[in-house]
């Protein structure tokens, strides 16, 4: 048995229900595929050694937002409208959306020119916008980076570029400084020979681009001031840095060489 034929009063609700159908379909496939096939880029560039793991990561991104336009494009389409005359509209408001949203476009263009100037990569250790921590994404809007204690902190492109960076990264090899007290009733030369030591017995200090260097750098209100400034790999800062203060506090106790802190003198007079 034939089905009934829809009644021609009912066909416009009929066919809109189908395009809006249509436009869901497209809007879940196409949004499923733009993450997969961004992913696939991401890891495609990653695994090869020419191409540096920051590009990677930005230019997936970018695959992701045009395949979206395009399947935005596909959307509207489905209900009629022609490429040219859409081509046509969003030319039209490319003025007024631009001023609309010149913050966002602030930041995708700053992120362009992060890409393009490389400042930093993925795994660097910088100081942007105000906040320290591990690079982790570079995407068009935003730099996100970890801190030492896990926290996640999201900074919009415009700002990282806008103001001054620090890469503590890029360098292979960082100077170590390290400040020590000693009494003025202590042996300077001694102390300083004691430091030495104690740098030339670590393996993660190096003699280039200088050989480790100690001088007295300030005559204090309680303590002569030695500063130690040695070279080591960026890798091995903190930790030759932490082992050096502890070793060189061993080292002076066995020279007998004091580290002075404040004393604080109270005298209390009787009444008469």
């Amino acid at each position: 048995m034939d089905l009934p034929d829809i009644p021609t009063s009912l066909e416009p609700v009929v066919m809109m229900g189908l395009n809006i159908a249509k436009a869901i379909v497209f809007l879940i496939v196409g949004w499923i595929a733009a993450g997969w096939i961004s992913g696939a880029v991401r890891r495609r560039l990653a695994a090869s050694k020419r191409v540096d793991r920051t590009l990677g990561v930005f230019f997936s991104s970018i695959v992701r937002y045009v395949l979206l336009a395009a399947v935005g494009i596909a959307v509207l389409q489905t209900f009629g409208f022609q490429v040219t005359s859409l081509v046509a509209v969003l030319g039209a408001a490319t003025l007024a959306v631009g001023l609309a949203m010149q913050g966002t476009l602030s930041h995708l263009a700053a992120g362009v020119m992060l890409v393009f100037f490389r400042p930093y990569k993925i795994d660097d250790f910088v100081e942007v916008g105000g906040n320290s921590g591990t690079i982790t994404d570079l995407n068009l809007f935003l730099t996100e980076l970890t801190t030492v204690d896990g926290v996640k902190i999201f900074v919009p492109n415009g700002e990282a570029w806008g103001k001054p960076i620090t890469n503590y990264s890029v360098n292979p090899k960082r100077r170590c400084d390290i400040t020590f007290g000693i009494d003025y009733t202590d042996d300077i030369d001694k102390a300083i020979d004691v430091i030495l030591g104690v740098v030339k017995a670590d393996e993660r200090f190096v003699d280039d681009p200088a050989a480790p260097w100690v001088r007295v750098v300030n005559l204090g209100d309680s303590s002569v001031d030695l500063q130690l400034r040695a070279w080591c790999k960026a890798s091995d800062l903190w930790e030759a840095k932490f082992a050096t203060i502890k070793a060189v506090k061993e080292a002076f106790d066995k020279a007998g060489i004091s580290i002075p802190y404040p004393h604080r003198t109270i005298e209390q007079k009787s009444a008469a």
